[in-house]
Order: structure tokens, then sequence, then C-alpha cells
């Protein structure tokens, strides 16, 4: 939060919540923006950002170390009262796994019993061969029951043996995970898709319960780990990609906070991340933490903001990216002109997709590479 300033939460294009105040003008796009956007060509041609600033960050140097020590003492005490005494390299270099958010990779040794898997209920197809499905289960993280949809790209039936990326979609306060496919998910994946702008990948729509508590664990509800419950379920559900190479994490407003926070607090699973019209609040002590890792295996991130956002604070989102890129990773930081609305988002949402699919492709090619380095080093 900055100052008195509330957060604004989306639910739909005509459904809004944001308590003491009324909804604001700009629901659907402004005028200036074309029914149909044109062919995009890179990331961000479907619109001119007002601003694309490198910022200057206040220094905080006194705050940083004392957050990272902190932090690097929490993570000591919590790796030995959960497994004994961590080893050096899980404290400094990976952070020590809480027991909810999976800061580090999967352990050795025996595995959990599987649980029953969802069953998933087919809900739509499109001309152009995509299929929309649902799945819900008795969450563990949530206490309740969790849910989400799926878009399988077309092809994924014909084709028993390939593996698809996957982008996972966190919606805002409030809301619901149906508001992407209000804004033409579906169709804007299939256009891109079919005309080789991206790579097809599985996207998952995650519903978090109602209240003040989105995407964050807190007391018996943990809806920050929840996401990485369901991560952990599409891998066995579909063929993916199951490595950080192969995951993407997005969010609109309260949705791009969480998955900011999701991919913080869980370095080495997703290798993009993006927010859309979200804020930062608290993640900077989590960067730093991850610094190390990010700086090791990488980061694709995008953030941006708009102009006119009467709660949501725009300049934070190039000042974040300059965060992120001091870290190691590779971010962009934006400032569109408009309002906070889902329209915004419907406005930008091909550009973001493209970001996403490009980004995972270049991730998974630095996987590869390294991977080839380390057989090489192995011999």
């Amino acid at each position: 939060m900055h100052g008195s300033r509330a957060q604004l939460w989306l639910e739909s294009l005509g459904d809004w919540a944001w308590p003491g105040r009324a909804a604001p003008a700009e629901v659907l796009p402004p005028a200036w923006v074309p029914a149909v956007p044109p062919r995009l060509e890179y990331a961000f041609a479907s619109a001119t950002p007002v601003r694309s600033v490198r910022w200057r960050v206040r220094p905080r140097p006194w705050r940083i170390l004392l957050a990272g020590f902190v932090s690097a003492l929490f993570a000591a005490c919590a790796a030995v009262a959960l497994e004994g005494s961590p080893s050096l390299e899980r404290i400094l270099g990976g952070r020590a796994p809480s027991p909810t958010l999976a800061a580090s990779p999967p352990r050795s040794g025996p595995a959990a019993p599987a649980r029953p898997l969802p069953q998933l209920v087919p809900l739509s197809h499109d001309a152009a061969g995509s299929r929309i499905e649902h799945a819900s289960f008795t969450s563990a993280a949530l206490a309740a029951r969790g849910a989400f949809l799926v878009y399988l790209p077309p092809g994924y039936a014909a084709d028993p043996a390939r593996r698809y990326p996957v982008l996972y979609l966190l919606h805002g306060r409030n809301g619901h995970a149906a508001a992407f496919l209000e804004i033409g998910i579906q169709h804007a994946l299939d256009r891109l898709i079919s005309r080789g702008a991206m790579p097809p990948l599985i996207a998952v729509m995650v519903q978090d319960l109602s209240g003040l508590r989105n995407w964050r664990d807190i007391g018996p509800r943990h809806s920050a780990s929840y996401v990485v419950e369901v991560q952990e379920l599409v891998d066995r559900m579909f063929r993916t990609i199951a490595t950080r190479a192969g995951r993407a994490i997005a969010g609109s407003s309260m949705g791009g906070f969480g998955a900011m926070h999701v991919a913080l607090a869980n370095p080495y699973r997703f290798a993009v991340v993006e927010s859309w019209l979200g804020f930062f609040d608290g993640l900077a002590t989590e960067l730093q933490a991850d610094a190390p890792i990010i700086s090791r295996l990488g980061l694709h991130a995008l953030v941006y903001g708009a102009e006119a956002d009467p709660v949501a604070v725009p300049e934070e989102d190039p000042a974040f990216a300059a965060e992120l890129r001091a870290a190691g990773a590779e971010a962009e930081g934006l400032i569109y002109p408009g309002g906070h609305s889902l329209g915004k988002v419907r406005a930008h949402l091909e550009s973001a997709l493209l970001f996403a699919g490009r980004s995972l492709l270049e991730a998974q090619r630095r996987a590869g590479v390294e991977q080839a380095r380390a057989r090489w080093r192995a011999r």
C-alpha cells in the first residue's frame, strides 16, 4: 500500500469489487483501442506505452542488509526445525523450503503416495481446435475445494508424444478464473499459435476462494501454496514440460501481485513471470533472497501499469523491473495509457502472451545449453 491508496480488484468486464467507492468509468477499452488488434511482430507491438523507463531505485542499504540477515536466519531455523541441520549451500544459495512454498529443487528420497487426480469436465471447443476443460479437487492448501480451467491448444489430442509448456493465470481479488475467457484468451492464443507467432502451450486459469486473501498464505488458508498444488496436479494430468523452463505465471491486479509472489517464493519452479496492473508490496525481500538463483538460472519478467490507474501506483512497475534486472533477470517495466480495468488487460493481452511464449522458448533453449555443458563437464 502507498499512503491511503487502496488496491482495486478486478472480477470481470462488468463486475467489480472496490470497497467504499463506485466503480471507475473505464470498464471497456477506450475508443483509441482498435476492435481487432493489429498483427504483432514482437511482444509490445499492440500498443505503444506512454513510458518505458529504467527508473532509478531508491537505495535502502541498511534495510536490505537487515532483511537479508533476518531472511537467512529464519531460513536456517526453519530448515533445522523441519529436516535437521541444513547444508550451507541450501541456506546461502537456494533458501531452505518452508512447509508451504517449495523454494528449493525437489529433494530425493521416497515419494509420498500420489493423490487421486481430479476428473476433467469438457466445457467447450472452438473451430481452431482448442478446448476448455474444468477440474475441481479437495485442496490441502486451501482446506477447501480448489478449481481451475484449462486451455488445451489445437492439436493437443492428435500428437500423444508432444509435451507443452504451461502458462498459469491468477485472477484479481474476489475474482474468478473465467475472467480470462471473458477477455478472449482462448481466441488470442488460437490466433498467435496458428500463425506461428508463439509455440503452442497449455494455459491454466486458477480459481482462488473469495475474500481478501487471494494468493497469500494467511492463517489456515494457503492461497499461494495452492498455486504450487495446482501446478503439481497439472504436471500429472497433462503432457507438460515439467521443468522450470516449461512454466510461466501471470496475473491481473491482485493476481499480478500473486504471480510475482509465487514466482519469487518458488524460484526453482517458474522461468517467466508477468504482472498486469499489479503491485509489489513486500516482495523486495523475496527478490533479494532469490538473486543468486536468478543470476544462475535466469528469469524473464514483464510488469506493466496504467498511467491513470487510481490505485496501483504505475511508477512501481519500471522501478521493480529495475530491481529484477539488478538481481540478474531480463525484465521489462512499462506504463500504458488509461486506467485500471480488465479492458486494459484485454487491450494488451496478445502482447503479454507473446512475451510469455517467446520467453518460454528462450528459457528452454538456455536450459538445454546448461544441460549440455553439465554433460560435457561430467565426462
